[in-house]
């Protein structure tokens, strides 16, 4: 059997470069700080429900934060939906702030209409 030794590179360096991407975007946990603890309430301004995490962006006083939240699944397991994320809903986060990016926390909990998840 004869193969093509160049299609067979020019596949694994694209597999290679798919993998990068994907652990790229899964970032690690070791860049949030957990011994700083911070409890934020503000207003969602926006939010997506998509993999690796659902994140929403929350306006408190006059910064807007980045909130990573848990995975879709995880959250619907939780009792979060979709909607509970909606534009101009109040939330109360619990997490740690990231270690160099100043507007971006990891929320451990949330509570949203007085009802309270863990989201780890």
């Amino acid at each position: 059997m004869w193969v093509n030794r160049g299609a067979v590179i020019a596949i694994a360096l694209a597999l290679v470069a798919v993998a990068a991407d994907l652990a790229i975007a899964h970032h690690g946990w070791s860049g949030y700080d957990s011994d700083q603890v911070l409890n934020l309430t503000g207003v969602i301004r926006d939010s997506g429900y998509e993999h690796p995490h659902a994140y929403m962006k929350m306006e408190v006083g006059t910064k807007l934060w980045l909130v990573v939240l848990a995975p879709p699944s995880r959250m619907e397991r939780r009792g979060v939906s979709r909607e509970m994320l909606a534009v101009g809903t109040t939330a109360m986060v619990v997490g740690y702030p990231h270690r160099s990016d100043d507007g971006e926390m990891r929320a451990e909990r949330i509570t949203i209409n007085g009802k309270t998840a863990e989201l780890r």
